[in-house]
């Protein structure tokens, strides 16, 4: 579904979205109509001369074509700006400076329309001077009024800006300074508690005696007690390194070398019993070798020995 349309139409739309607020409804309607009215000149000026050009040049039928196109084409551009100046909030002297270019550019055309064919572009009389001069001097009027209107419109507009900007930064909030700072702080930590630190204190009770509030109170202090008695700094030391592992223990024996060496000397003659009685078991073959090998054990020992 199509936006609905304001109530004044798409012409004041217009206006208002690229000029501002119409100060009269007659400006817009007269101005938008000049506008118009001088494009749709000059769009039938140019398809009249298209079609003039179909005929042979300097011809009835040539003239009778190509002569309306010229015109209309001269007076669309005056009537065009003048909408411009129309519709643009100008003052009324620019204005009329419009209006008098318009009549000016409008009389030099139909100059034109009576000077053209015959008496134009050395032909006859020549009235061409006498045609492009004062058409020459209306259009010039209504450029510098156009161009007025056209300047002071952004002029206008530049201005209301400028007063916007100055009515938005006019709602800044003031300056704070360092006491209104400090008060909004101070108001602020006003319910909280902190000790020092910046720790919050806490509400607690402590307890606290005397020395004659147990003096009527008798207690058994031998009941489920264990002493335990020191064995000496250099005990108490050496188990410390134990603890850290920095130390290990070394268990020593009681026993003799004499005595290690008649253990050793049982051990080696119950060893060749066994063997003995296996060499039994396995023949004298065995045994022979067994004798010799072990005839050649002992001479390496005594070798390795020396």
């Amino acid at each position: 579904m199509a936006a609905e349309q304001a109530s004044d139409g798409y012409l004041f739309d217009l206006y208002r979205r690229y000029i501002g607020e119409p100060e009269d409804r007659t400006d817009v309607y007269v101005g938008f109509g000049l506008f118009l009215g001088g494009i749709g000149l000059a769009v039938v000026g140019l398809l009249l001369f298209l079609w003039g050009n179909t005929f042979e040049a300097r011809t009835v039928g040539y003239f009778a074509w190509v002569g309306p196109a010229y015109a209309l084409a001269m007076i669309a551009l005056p009537v065009t700006m003048l909408g411009i100046v129309t519709l643009l909030p100008s003052e009324r002297r620019v204005l009329y400076t419009s209006i008098g270019g318009v009549v000016i550019t409008a009389a030099a055309v139909v100059g034109f329309l009576i000077a053209y064919p015959h008496d134009w572009n050395g032909y006859g009389n020549d009235h061409t001077v006498v045609v492009i001069a004062p058409y020459a001097v209306g259009l010039a009027g209504i450029t510098a009024s156009t161009g007025a209107s056209l300047i002071a419109h952004y002029l206008t507009m530049a201005q209301q800006a400028e007063v916007v900007t100055t009515e938005d930064t006019g709602d800044d909030d003031p300056e704070i300074t360092d006491a209104q700072v400090r008060r909004d702080i101070d108001d602020a930590m006003e319910d909280v508690d902190l000790s020092w630190g910046g720790v919050e204190k806490t509400e607690h009770k402590r307890l606290q005696f005397s020395n004659d509030d147990f003096d009527d109170v008798s207690v058994d202090t031998d009941a489920g007690t264990t002493t335990t008695r020191s064995t000496g700094v250099d005990a108490q030391v050496a188990g410390l390194k134990g603890l850290k592992g920095g130390e290990t223990k070394t268990t020593t024996s009681s026993a003799t070398v004499d005595d290690q060496t008649a253990k050793l000397k049982e051990l080696r003659e119950q060893k060749r019993a066994e063997e003995l009685a296996t060499a039994d078991d396995d023949g004298p073959v065995a045994t022979m070798t067994k004798a010799v090998r072990n005839v050649l054990e002992r001479f390496r020992n005594l070798v390795n020995r020396n």
